[in-house]
């Protein structure tokens, strides 16, 4: 059963990886019968990863139009491009960011170009208005990564998404394919 979604307003789904989230928010994205602008996180890095995109490209309807944007989202958006909007997904945006410095780079210099991200991500959705349906992983469940960069990369992650579920109204949480409403 599909939680009630505002037709208006940003709705953060989280989950961990292969729990529903990108599934949950095609299905309401189609079963809207609206416009649909799909924005696009990934980067192609390896074979799998393209494979990966191609078979997300195949999978979603022809009329909706989608945007590869892997960093400035906010920036690229000027005008009210449809009336649903799905992010997918923060966990790459936030890769993204991360991967853009230098392995030594302090976990506070990250988050402020997350936070930079984020602010303009939901000041793009308050100007252009809209329903929208931004994904990201629920990382802080798993085990503390044994690396440097991958402790900063759950923990700039888990602060985003504290972000986006305070300026969200609506926050679903998938586990194993079964919505559950946080907020």
């Amino acid at each position: 059963m599909i939680p009630e979604i505002p037709v208006n307003g940003l709705t953060l789904i989280l989950g961990g990886a292969r729990s529903g989230k990108s599934s949950l928010a095609e299905k309401i994205a189609r079963d809207s019968g609206k416009s649909v602008l799909y924005i696009a996180t990934a980067t192609a890095g390896d074979e799998e990863m393209t494979e990966r995109i191609r078979n997300h490209q195949v999978s979603r309807p022809a009329q909706w139009q989608t945007l590869e944007c892997p960093l400035n989202i906010g920036r690229r958006l000027d005008g009210p491009p449809t009336e649903v909007v799905i992010v997918d997904c923060i966990t790459l945006l936030v890769s993204n960011v991360l991967l853009s410095f230098a392995e030594d780079t302090p976990a506070e210099t990250v988050m402020h170009k997350v936070n930079i991200e984020l602010e303009e991500l939901i000041g793009a959705q308050s100007r252009i208005g809209g329903q929208w349906l931004v994904v990201s992983n629920e990382v802080g469940l798993g085990l503390v990564p044994p690396y440097l960069q991958g402790r900063i990369y759950r923990d700039v992650l888990g602060r985003a998404n504290q972000i986006l579920a305070q300026a969200a109204s609506r926050v679903i949480l998938m586990v194993a394919g079964i919505p559950m409403v946080v907020k």
